[in-house]
């Protein structure tokens, strides 16, 4: 975007991030139904047993062909571990995950244009932004940034703080 922060597009293609299921399972909570299968394949709302299962997809049928997709992408093409092939990058124990990363790179300048490129992507955002509410991808990240940096820092709980002691 020219004068503006960019897009920033970062998302699970399960209904939550494995790590809301971790952090779930740490306050001993329940987790909804929807969000993950136990290692028999049953839907659960037990945090720990989702963690040793499978997440869901989100969006149900149409968002595991999306997913699928992005998994083709990202471990055909460069031999990764497939997902369920991979242990968690968050223990020790297990085999270490062979991540696979795919970029995709287009130059705007070879279809369109860079200046149509840069009409149309405002375009879409002013639409965007009609709807009350609508926040824009990245638009949090870049908030709390600039909080951090205006207030020389961000506050970590004294609980993380311990924790990260206690690894050390």
């Amino acid at each position: 975007r020219s004068g503006a922060r960019p897009l920033s597009i970062d998302l699970s293609l399960s209904e939550v991030a494995r790590g809301k299921l971790m952090v779930a399972a740490k306050k001993g909570e329940s987790i909804p139904l929807g969000w993950a299968l136990d290692a028999e394949g049953q839907p659960t709302t037990d945090p720990q047993k989702g963690m040793q299962g499978s997440m869901l997809p989100m969006g149900g049928v149409k968002g595991a062909m999306l997913a699928l997709i992005v998994e083709l992408l990202v471990t055909t093409l460069t031999g990764a571990h497939f997902g369920a092939e991979a242990d968690t990058f968050f223990e020790d124990e297990g085999n270490q995950p062979r991540l696979g990363q795919a970029f995709i790179v287009i130059d705007p300048g070879a279809l369109a244009g860079t200046a149509v490129y840069a009409e149309r992507i405002e375009a879409l955002i002013a639409a965007m932004l009609v709807d009350e509410g609508v926040r824009l991808p990245g638009q949090r990240r870049f908030d709390l940034l600039a909080r951090a940096e205006a207030a020389a820092g961000i506050e970590v709980p004294q609980a993380t703080i311990d924790a990260i002691a206690a690894l050390a």
